[in-house]
């Protein structure tokens, strides 16, 4: 006897949602490799000046995402994801023709307000396309997008570089943004519920504040990780640092599209305790086995527990929110992106320069440890509250 049909996840709005998302970070990779050559180089900067161009960008993002969920709940997905892409090909475009630190530093400014609003209202946009059974399927799949993206922008921005300079990379980047702000037109506009009239203006949604945080730890973990994995390889020896990251991201890559449905078939802030879990066991392989083949295991248990941790929460996120809701639930767990990935290089370099890196990843791996007891206690009240 057959069983019940599952509602169609590969739809021509999704693929067509990947492929933008796979544009637009494409883009964000070729700016990866180049800003800070660019701002050593030819802006005249140092290592300093180039990581304060960096970071500007998370700090607009992070300030802004709330606004931009809001938003995209007021006035639709497809507005903030047509004028996020082309906003962001404006800023690379600019960036070709600027002279001077702050004028790179207020282009990057520019470059998070665009990365608010085009990475909120995807997440929305894929909340409303994709079956709520599927959901963490979902996700799993179309993160790819994000991960492929900047894997593959940086060797792409090389490439351009050598042939064309950093014009070149500036322009091809704003060019394949633009193309992810093209993409985007075939997904069309995807709230299906009326926006709320009245009351407060809500640019936090509280109830998905719990699972953000446990998530929130993992990403401070990772940070940490992405941070410090080509030094700690260097000082480890191995001949080729950049492997770890490679190492990392394939991982990724390959458990998203092996166990896509995994998220699923498990609850979801039940994954979300095992993958937290996960990226602290990595933390202490790599503090305690000071070796190349440990560096190695330790990467591949802490992108194994990544690879989960996104699609879990999210899922716990989403899963708070009515459609009505889904772009400040959005724009609420995905500031957590912001925070972590800003916060962990910074919390765990204060402990690496006077302790060393293996201290750090045994920070990392308290933290994301505390994060996997808070999400397992938000489990047992889940349960409790649904029994």
């Amino acid at each position: 006897m057959a069983g019940p049909t599952r509602a169609p996840l590969i739809t021509t709005a999704f693929v067509a949602l990947a492929a933008a998302d796979l544009a637009y970070f494409t883009a964000h990779g070729m700016a990866i490799f180049a800003l800070p050559l660019y701002v050593v180089g030819p802006i005249g900067g140092d290592e300093a000046a180039a990581g304060i161009a960096f970071g500007a960008f998370a700090v607009s993002a992070l300030v802004l995402r709330p606004f931009a969920g809001r938003l995209a709940d007021r006035f639709g997905r497809r507005p903030l994801l047509v004028g996020g892409a082309l906003l962001l090909a404006s800023t690379f475009a600019l960036t070709a023709v600027a002279e001077s630190l702050v004028a790179v530093i207020a282009l990057r400014l520019l470059a998070g307000v665009a990365e608010a609003a085009f990475f909120v209202a995807s997440f929305a946009a894929l909340a409303d396309i994709a079956p709520p059974e599927r959901m963490g399927e979902a996700l799993s799949y179309n993160s790819l997008g994000l991960y492929l993206g900047l894997a593959l922008g940086p060797p792409i921005g090389e490439v351009v570089f050598d042939a064309a300079g950093y014009t070149g990379v500036w322009l091809g980047a704003a060019v394949v943004a633009a193309i992810a702000a093209t993409v985007v037109l075939v997904v069309g506009e995807t709230r299906t519920a009326p926006p709320q009239r009245g009351g407060p203006m809500r640019i936090i949604h509280r109830p998905a504040i719990p699972a953000s945080l446990g998530f929130l730890t993992s990403l401070i973990a990772m940070g940490g990780l992405l941070a410090f994995a080509s030094l700690h390889a260097s000082r480890i020896g191995f001949e080729t640092p950049s492997l770890i990251l490679l190492i990392y991201g394939g991982t990724v890559v390959v458990c998203r599209l092996a166990f896509a449905r995994v998220p699923d078939r498990v609850p979801s802030l039940v994954l979300g305790t095992a993958a937290v879990t996960a990226i602290g066991a990595g933390a202490v392989i790599a503090a305690v086995w000071r070796q190349p083949a440990g560096f190695v295991v330790a990467t591949v248990v802490m992108a194994v527990g990544v690879a989960f941790s996104t699609p879990a929460f999210f899922s716990a996120i989403f899963a708070t929110a009515s459609p009505s809701e889904r772009g400040i639930a959005s724009g609420t767990g995905s500031a957590a992106i912001d925070l972590g990935l800003g916060i962990g290089p910074i919390l765990l370099g204060l402990v690496a320069a006077p302790l060393g890196i293996p201290w750090a990843f045994a920070a990392a791996a308290a933290i994301a440890w505390a994060g996997a007891a808070w999400t397992a206690g938000l489990a047992r009240r889940t349960r409790a509250a649904a029994g």
